[in-house]
Formats: C-alpha cells, sequence, structure tokens
C-alpha cells in the first residue's frame, strides 16, 4: 500500500493510521475529518500526513472509515460513487447489516469491506489514538465473498502484519452477537453513571467513597454519545431484546436481595462465578 486514507481521524481512525505508520514503511496517510480541529490535531501528532477531501480520498489504495454509524451509508455510498479501480474501501462500525443493505446493489460493492475491530477505550479523538491499539485483537468480517478477490490481498496482509485474528460472521449475526457482548455493557455504564449521579445530586458524598470497583464498571460511561447514539439506535431490535433479558434478571437478583434469601442470592453469583473460564482469554475492550 502506498497511500491510505482516513476517514474519520479520531481513537479508531488514527490508531490505524499509526497501525499502518508502524508496520508499513513509505506509506502515505491522508485524512478527511468533518472536524477541522481533530485533523489540525491529526496532522500535529503524525496521525496523517495530509487533509484531502472525499474525492482524493476515494483514489488511495484504502479508505478506512470510522466515522458514526448513522453518518457511514452516506459517506461509504458517495465514495463507492468515486472509487478507483484498485481502492478498497472499509468500514469499521460496530453495527452492520443496516450499513450492507444499504450498498448491497451498489455496481461498485465489490470496492468494499464491511470490518469490525474488536479494539478501542473509553477516549476519543485524535490524542486518544495509540499504536497497537489493535495489536492481536479480533477484526470481524462480514460479507467478504461480496469484496473483490483481487482487491483482499493488501489489507488481509495488514491485518497478518499488526497481529490481527479473524473471524467471518453475516451482518445480522454480528449485530446480534455485539448487542449482547458490547452494546449492552455500553447501556449499563452509562445508566449506571446516570443513577449514581442522580443519587449524587442529594448525597455529595458518594462519589469520595466510589473506589476501583465503580470505575472500572463506569467507565464507558465516558464513551462518545455522538458514536454510541446512532449504534443503539441501528441495533435497536437486537438491542431491546437483550435489555428485556438484562432488566428481567436484575429484577430477579432483586427479589431475592428483597427476600434475604442468602443461599439462592449466593448460588446465583457462584453460577455467574464461572465467566471467568470464558472472559480470561479475551482482552478487555469495550
Amino acid at each position: 500500500m502506498k497511500s491510505v486514507a482516513i476517514i474519520g481521524v479520531g481513537l479508531i481512525g488514527g490508531s490505524w493510521a499509526l497501525a499502518l505508520k508502524k508496520h508499513f514503511s513509505g506509506v502515505t496517510i491522508l485524512g478527511v475529518d468533518n472536524n477541522q480541529a481533530h485533523l489540525e490535531e491529526a496532522l500535529g501528532l503524525g496521525l496523517i500526513d495530509k487533509a484531502v477531501d472525499l474525492d482524493t480520498a476515494a483514489q488511495s489504495d484504502l479508505v478506512f472509515v470510522s466515522i458514526p454509524v448513522g453518518a457511514a451509508s452516506e459517506v461509504i455510498g458517495s465514495l463507492l460513487d468515486k472509487v478507483g479501480e484498485h481502492t478498497l474501501i472499509m468500514d469499521a462500525g460496530s453495527t452492520k447489516s443496516a450499513l450492507c443493505q444499504s450498498i448491497s446493489d451498489h455496481p461498485n460493492r465489490s470496492h468494499f469491506l464491511a470490518a469490525h475491530p474488536i479494539a478501542g477505550t473509553e477516549f476519543s479523538g485524535p490524542t486518544a489514538a495509540k499504536a497497537d491499539l489493535f495489536d492481536g485483537k479480533l477484526m470481524i468480517l462480514c460479507e467478504i465473498e461480496k469484496t473483490a478477490i483481487r482487491l483482499q490481498e493488501n489489507i488481509l496482509t495488514a491485518f497478518q502484519k499488526i497481529g490481527m485474528r479473524l473471524r467471518y460472521m453475516d451482518p445480522e449475526s454480528h449485530d446480534k452477537h455485539l448487542a449482547y457482548v458490547s452494546h449492552l455493557s455500553h447501556v449499563s455504564s452509562f445508566m449506571l453513571g446516570k443513577t449514581v449521579m442522580d443519587k449524587e445530586a442529594d448525597d455529595r458524598n458518594i462519589f469520595d467513597l466510589a473506589g476501583s470497583g465503580f470505575a472500572s464498571t463506569v467507565r464507558l460511561a465516558k464513551s462518545s454519545p455522538e458514536m454510541w447514539g446512532p449504534i443503539f439506535l441501528q441495533n435497536k431490535e437486537h438491542l431491546s431484546h437483550t435489555l428485556e433479558a438484562y432488566i428481567s434478571n436484575l429484577q430477579k437478583f432483586k427479589t431475592l436481595i428483597d427476600n434475604e434469601d442468602l443461599e439462592a442470592l449466593t448460588s446465583e453469583m457462584k453460577r455467574i462465578n464461572t465467566i471467568e473460564k470464558i472472559l480470561n482469554p479475551l482482552p478487555l475492550t469495550p
């Protein structure tokens, strides 16, 4: 790859730029962002080498789209209208069904790869970018059979050099599973933060007592609302079902506490403790 365009130079886009600079010598990184301040920051930090427009970006070897999912379909559709003969466009969004459906009939559909790196932090913007953010992390690829084989070589090489693990899924399965393991945890963290903040209005001492357990549980509440709001709405069907199950479990747990049923309460928590066997091999990412 000689030139890569990053659409959205925040945490994910900026980290992808740094990863490519680390593993590919001589690559030129172009940047596109509606936020002029972010563009200037990205240039100052060396994340990108030059700010360009979408027309120029569409002629790069690779276009990496990392913007809120609510805007992704329109931007990717516009890029596909202008795409160069040897250009691959990929996204990094946390929902896939709506996007894949929106471009399914585009004549240049074969220039697009639907992707989702399972990596991130609760921080946002160019200053949050990290060169090692994707090292050893999982990259989910959807509908790769619809991407031209001749365009896959460079990106698969990039995944390999960065050390990413690949998983292939259909868009619907992706959105269903992410509702449980990612989107629900963000809703939960936001609502835990809200509950405590509402209480803090009456009791000024509450945050003085907050320890590391609270901080680790609520850290995702610092995530970007501009990014997560559209994710929740695009995946509302799966997320709504997930929330129903979560609320039901919370209500049952509350009942055990109200009834002072220590035996059942302890038994339930011990059963849940077995999740450690599942989570131990997994990276702690949003």
